[in-house]
């Protein structure tokens, strides 16, 4: 069987060669550049070497013609191997202007990424035929090979400033109007979408505490809240991936808070009269919400990207949750574990910038912060220092009262539904210390969390209902004229 040639066109690549030395490199060679056109773009090798030659004198800065073309190649011993003096004038004489150098661009272009399509795939069936370990994981590696390809088509290239300012002055007439204003996807609580405008894509936002603050519940609070429409913006299709907690849980806490109705009282029989019809209303409301849940218990990050991205194909998500990031797999289990979570973190990170939207991931403390009685601090991040480096905003849930761990901390993630008896004070007050923002201020959030319903809400909103008696430092961390902006 003869092999099949991977398409190509010697006729293509000649005149885009002939389109440098005419012009004299000056513009052709950075359109070139440009729109990512290498030495491996071409076919045919003597094509090859000869660009290569074209890009080292552009790069010396020298003018391109034939003559300087054939010097330089005869100097380096390489004129041979590219066809030799007569090859070369037929490729500069091959045309007789650059006018349709674009279209020449566009078409290797196309042929090149046809050919790694080709190459990948192949290497794709050797390694299926010789696989042996995880399936899954391979799968995975093998839609991001693609991914990768088809993510070279839709790069772009540097824009003028004025391409912009239409949007940045439209930015900043909506913000002067409201000082409220939000520009990415809410998360319903009014004083930290103040601070941060909203999460916004392509950013990587850590929610991190020590066990028993309710990160869970914080995450599922600002799942609701985005796929939740409202007169003045549409619902945000949400991914969840919670590696913890069962799909089912996560659902009867989102029915139950919806619905205003105790779980724990609930299933002790002693729910409030009517609310058949309360957890009626609110299935009914979220049956159609935007909300996927993935449950799956094990996963890599290379894993966790594919099922991202193939949602993200059909359904456009605009919200990522991770619950958490200590339980992602690393790919190589031999490594050591502070290189895992590197490897996770940096995974989390490439997931946000590849889809574009907001990753919303929850993280785990040391207990420094409780040894030493203080607020927790970016340094307790747990396991590696490279979710410090990575992350664009770290939130901290901490308790403002008993950061010891006494009785006001019990409320533990997994037991908040329990079918224990509730806590004395139904209301405690949190404290969501905005430690690290690239692009905006850091300070202090007070959060209410209402422990019968597992729900976290606005610090005034609970305030004027008489939810709590308010304590509140007035000194906390010299934080309070961030707070007040």
């Amino acid at each position: 069987m003869t092999p099949r040639v991977p398409p190509h066109s010697v006729d293509l690549e000649q005149a885009l060669l002939g389109c440098c030395v005419v012009e004299g490199g000056q513009e052709s060679v950075s359109l070139c550049i440009q729109s990512h056109i290498s030495s491996d773009s071409f076919y045919y090798p003597a094509h090859r070497i000869i660009f290569t030659e074209i890009c080292e004198l552009y790069e010396r800065r020298q003018v391109i013609d034939e003559v300087v073309l054939v010097d330089s190649l005869s100097s380096r011993s390489k004129l041979t191997a590219a066809g030799g003096e007569i090859y070369l004038a037929k490729i500069c004489s091959r045309i007789d202007t650059y006018a349709h150098i674009n279209w020449f661009i566009e078409r290797i272009r196309d042929y090149e990424l046809i050919r790694r399509v080709i190459a990948v795939s192949e290497g794709l069936i050797v390694r299926a035929f010789e696989n042996q370990g995880d399936v899954r994981q391979f799968l995975g590696e093998a839609e991001e090979k693609i991914f990768d390809i088809s993510k070279d088509v839709l790069q772009g290239v540097a824009q003028p400033i004025g391409d912009f300012m239409e949007a940045a002055a439209q930015r900043c007439l909506l913000t002067s109007k409201s000082r409220s204003a939000i520009t990415g996807v809410p998360s319903g609580f009014i004083d930290m979408d103040r601070m941060t405008t909203g999460f916004q894509p392509g950013e990587m936002i850590v929610i991190a505490a020590r066990p028993s603050m309710g990160k869970t519940s914080f995450a599922l609070n600002i799942a609701e809240f985005a796929i939740s429409p409202t007169p003045s913006r549409a619902a945000v299709p949400t991914l969840f991936f919670s590696l913890e907690m069962g799909a089912d849980q996560l659902a009867m806490r989102l029915l139950c808070g919806r619905a205003g109705v105790s779980l724990s009282r609930m299933r002790d029989g002693n729910a409030p009269v009517g609310w058949e019809s309360q957890i009626s209303r609110a299935s009914a409301e979220f049956k159609k919400a935007p909300l996927w849940i993935d449950e799956s218990s094990t996963l890599t990050i290379l894993e966790m990207r594919a099922r991202a991205r193939r949602l993200y194909s059909k359904h456009q998500l605009g919200l990522i949750i991770v619950d958490y990031l200590q339980l992602i797999s690393g790919t190589d289990s031999r490594a050591k574990r502070e290189q895992q979570i590197a490897e996770i973190s940096r995974g989390v990170k490439a997931m946000a910038k590849e889809l574009k939207v907001p990753v919303l991931v929850l993280s785990q403390l040391n207990r420094e912060s409780e040894r030493e009685s203080r607020a927790p601090r970016l340094s307790d991040l747990r396991e590696s220092g490279a979710i410090e480096q990575d992350a664009d905003v770290v939130l901290l849930l901490a308790n403002p009262l008993t950061r010891d761990g006494g009785k006001d901390s019990d409320m533990d993630d997994a037991s908040e539904d329990s079918e224990g008896p509730l806590q004395k004070n139904r209301c405690v007050t949190r404290e969501l210390i905005v430690a690290k923002q690239r692009n905006g201020p850091t300070g202090i959030v007070t959060l209410t969390f209402d422990r019968e319903l597992t729900k976290f809400k606005n610090y005034c909103e609970w305030q004027e209902k008489g939810c709590i008696r308010l304590e509140i430092e007035n000194d906390r961390m010299g934080m309070q004229d961030e707070l007040a902006m």
